[in-house]
């Protein structure tokens, strides 16, 4: 069978910056044509920045394919969330160089309002702006898998509609993580919270690594497969829940045993007893969203806990 060109005609594709300070520009693809990336002047894409080397990417586009080469940058070439050492690019995939993430996309020229860049510099958006974007454009997932393969530092701040999370991150591994600076929540339970929002704004501001009090040291890796696998979970438990402003109250009087549970179980019991609303027992409990609402519908279940 022979080899299917990527999806859209490759003679309407470009390299759209969708994060870095070139955020908004436009770079075209042509078939037979070679880009070759980099922080020289001379090159045809030049990225000012000191993350990028000076030769730091090829990019070769033919009839049948466009395929992006590291040219054994410093700090590496990533498509998708991988490092590489050569690729295929197809529609739809992103690329790290530096703090720049490209998207391969179908051209504005498609309908009159290319931003066409020819060659030399990248279009810039904003002299020394940080590395930012949208979640609408890019997930969280694949951005934090981005930002944790090529260890990255920095602050990663999430502004949805209603809150503002921050994620920091120490060479790609997350340490620490808040929501509304709320010192409540534990930081591994923001960093699931954070990974529900699928709107809003995103910026990596500058980090001094410093140690901050109540680290946790996990990959990337390790927190969105146990972060993702809660909230499909937690996702198929919320139509059994009591509503966030709900209140849940101690049975009276007290048949079930209180020798039977667990020191989880008692944790949330006593958060209920103290506290009452639904909202404020997630946010006090120790344990994350997912054990939490498991318990506290168990104890609904064995007759320790009711629904106001």
């Amino acid at each position: 069978m022979e080899n299917q060109p990527p999806r859209g005609p490759l003679s309407q594709l470009a390299l759209r910056f969708i994060s870095g300070k070139y955020q908004g520009g436009e770079f075209p693809l042509a078939e037979n044509r070679e880009i070759v990336i980099g922080r020289s002047s001379d090159l045809d894409m030049v990225l000012v920045e000191d993350m990028v080397s000076r030769k730091h990417a090829r990019i070769a586009c033919t009839d049948v394919e466009i395929a992006i080469e590291d040219l054994n940058s410093t700090n590496g070439t990533f498509v998708n969330g991988e490092k590489i050492k050569r690729s295929t690019l197809k529609e739809g995939d992103r690329v790290l160089i530096g703090t720049s993430i490209l998207k391969v996309v179908l051209s504005d020229q498609t309908s009159g309002t290319g931003r066409r860049q020819t060659g030399g510099e990248a279009p810039r958006n904003q002299p020394g702006k940080t590395m930012s974007g949208a979640i609408d454009e890019i997930p969280l997932p694949d951005l934090l898998q981005l930002l944790g393969t090529s260890k990255k530092s920095g602050i990663l701040v999430v502004q949805s509609d209603e809150d503002i999370g921050k994620i920091v991150m120490r060479k790609g591994q997350i340490v620490f993580a808040s929501i509304n600076d709320l010192e409540e929540v534990p930081p591994l339970k923001s960093v699931y919270r954070i990974l529900t929002w699928t709107t809003g704004t995103f910026s990596l501001e500058p980090y001094d690594e410093h140690p901050i009090e109540g680290e946790i040291d996990a990959s990337v890796q390790e927190i969105l497969m146990e972060g993702l696998r809660q909230i499909d979970e937690l996702n198929n438990l919320r139509h059994r829940l009591p509503d966030l402003d709900a209140r849940v109250l101690l049975v009276h009087p007290l048949v079930a045993s209180l020798r039977k549970l667990s020191p989880v179980d008692l944790d949330v019991l006593q958060l209920a007893i103290n506290f009452g609303h639904v909202a404020t027992i997630l946010n006090k409990s120790p344990a994350t969203d997912l054990e939490t609402a498991e318990t506290m519908l168990k104890l609904i279940a064995q007759q320790y806990l009711q629904v106001e």
